[in-house]
């Protein structure tokens, strides 16, 4: 029984001090394989659902849209075509689409509403004429929805395979912009690389960021994170490479800084953030390193000291009592 122990308290500090050699805020991205390609439209398919609800047997709904959040006049593409069960388009006709206010709140509030198009004749949001996929825009600051933060949801009537159904779209929009990004630099410091986001804060709080970062050759290699209370003016977000990640992983330089992201955080209400614009693709490259330049050292922390302390406590006491019965 204490041998079990002994192996099992071993096995928990030898895998809490690896998964902890990095800090949260700076790890590999293949630890989040979703967050790979953070900007890749939401994408969905569902049955064709009649009036009643019941699903219409042989067609489905293929949808899309750009983006969940959105602030500031920024726009958002939705997209919807028709496919039978082997997958092959079908003709799909949009008879009427709209955008509205949910209201998240019992008082009574003026809904907001505004028409859509969705076209399949190569204009506007729609990147090729005839292949099925019927696209449409919503431009929140220019429709109505200025004044207003919340879900917006968009509903077309569509008829397929002779059937009537709808497809649906929820979009959570904030009519302000917190913070607006100023540029970049780097600084190698403590054994770590650190890329600074130049920010203009209008609205001090508590900002989120997030961007990824590839090496040389277009490999992804990790997420880098920021989350701290931030006050008013000019201001930079630091995402640190961590010392020991780049030493162990080798990546090959220069690295690229790309999709980053960022909101200000809204505790207890909704929506709970205000998003900053998207900085898509890779907005910035690193200069060439040799990699003795960054430490090997382990990340350290109270609380990685303290829970450390505590497993590798547990495993010498069972080691202990191993030795002691085996001595007898």
């Amino acid at each position: 029984m204490w041998q079990g122990r002994y192996e099992r308290a071993e096995q928990v500090y030898l895998a809490y001090r690896d998964a902890t050699r990095y800090p949260h805020d700076s790890r590999p991205i293949a630890e989040h394989p979703d967050q790979v390609r953070p900007f890749a439209p939401v994408a969905e398919e569902v049955s064709l659902r009649k009036p009643n609800g019941e699903p219409v047997r042989g067609v489905r709904l293929r949808t899309t849209q750009e983006r969940v959040f959105l602030s500031g006049a920024e726009t958002v593409r939705f997209t919807v075509e028709g496919v039978n069960e082997e997958g092959r388009a079908m003709p799909l006709l949009v008879t009427r689409a709209a955008a509205q206010s949910v209201p998240d709140t019992r008082t009574p509030v003026p809904l907001i509403s505004a028409g859509l198009t969705f076209v399949d004749n190569g204009s506007g949001a729609d990147q090729q004429a005839g292949d099925g996929v019927h696209s449409a825009q919503l431009i929140p600051s220019q429709q109505g929805f200025s004044a207003y933060a919340g879900t917006i949801r968009v509903l077309a009537q569509v008829t397929a395979g002779g059937e009537s159904g709808v497809a649906h779209f929820d979009v959570i929009y904030t009519p302000g912009v917190p913070a607006t990004w100023a540029g970049f630099r780097e600084a190698v410091e403590n054994g770590s690389l650190n890329f600074y986001l130049k920010v203009n804060v209008s609205r001090p709080g508590r900002y989120v960021a997030s961007a990824r970062v590839d090496d040389a050759n277009g490999n992804p290699f990790a997420l880098l994170q920021f989350n701290e209370e931030v006050a008013a003016g000019p201001q930079e977000f630091r995402l640190q490479v961590f010392g020991a990640l780049l030493r162990d992983k080798a990546p090959v330089f220069p690295l690229g800084l790309r999709d980053v992201e960022g909101f200000l955080l809204l505790p207890d209400q909704f929506p709970d953030r205000v998003m900053m614009a998207r900085q898509v693709g890779t907005v910035y490259r690193s200069a060439s390193y040799a990699l003795s330049r960054f430490s090997t050292d382990e990340w350290r922390s109270e609380e990685r000291d303290r829970h450390l302390a505590e497993y590798a406590r547990d495993a010498e006491a069972a080691k202990t009592q191993v030795q002691r019965l085996q001595g007898r």
